[in-house]
């Protein structure tokens, strides 16, 4: 997907943020749709169709962060979340929500660009004719078309997230070999250190919620001690 293509809605209550970053994004491409508050991005959700969410934590009334795990529960557009609070723990509560990413306020507007098409470019496309047919991996009651990027129960489809998609290309293509953490955060197109590599821990720890039976003692995402975590199909 690139800029043209995408149609982005800003959330934040901050008039003044939000009118720089709808004409920030549209110099840059996007078709950009803003709202106050939760309230107003709901009615928005309720007719349109968004290829990217930037939610502002902070906001009066519903925040972010409780906005992004509503959301959720029906929704797999990715979702950015701007956040004025630097501790750890927070931005790992908006990841746990749902959210694929976190930016800090403040923050350079180049940034934000950087943060949007990064996702953007993980957002799985359209499957290709290439002649050979779907390839699936099969894990337990779970079975995942490597081609499609989709993953169903039986003949329920499973929601992934942006992010969680892209994990799922990056284990299936090699399955059975341990990827490190490191790789993953590299993979992903986010930057290193450690508290990115926690971030991956936690959409680990989402994704096996979809995949394990019992997500505490995984079958098929493993953790591998020293080396990072596997895939391991049946």
């Amino acid at each position: 997907m690139t800029a043209p293509d995408a149609h982005l809605l800003i959330v934040d209550d901050d008039e003044r943020i939000r009118n720089l970053l709808q004409k920030f994004l549209i110099r840059h491409g996007f078709l950009v749709s803003a709202a106050r508050d939760a309230a107003q991005a709901r009615r928005l959700l309720s007719g349109l169709e968004f290829d990217m969410l930037v939610l502002d934590v902070m906001m009066p009334g519903e925040d972010g962060v409780s906005l992004t795990r509503s959301l959720r529960e029906a929704l797999t557009t990715p979702i950015l979340l701007l956040t004025a609070k630097g501790e750890t723990e927070d931005r790992i509560a908006g990841l746990e929500a749902g959210a694929d990413d976190y930016l800090a306020k403040p923050f350079e507007p180049k940034e934000l660009l950087l943060r949007i098409n990064a996702i953007l470019r993980r957002v799985p496309s359209a499957p290709t004719e290439n002649g050979e047919g779907p390839k699936y991996l099969k894990l337990g009651e779970i079975r995942y078309d490597v081609d499609r990027g989709e993953m169903w129960h039986g003949d329920e489809p499973i929601r992934l997230t942006a992010t969680e998609a892209q994990l799922m290309k990056i284990f299936s293509t090699q399955p059975g070999e341990p990827v490190s953490r490191a790789k993953l955060v590299e993979d992903l197109g986010r930057d290193r250190g450690q508290a990115q590599e926690r971030a991956v821990d936690v959409q680990i720890t989402r994704l096996r919620r979809k995949l394990e039976a019992d997500p505490k003692q995984p079958r098929y995402l493993q953790t591998v001690r020293g080396a990072g975590y596997m895939l391991a199909p049946d």
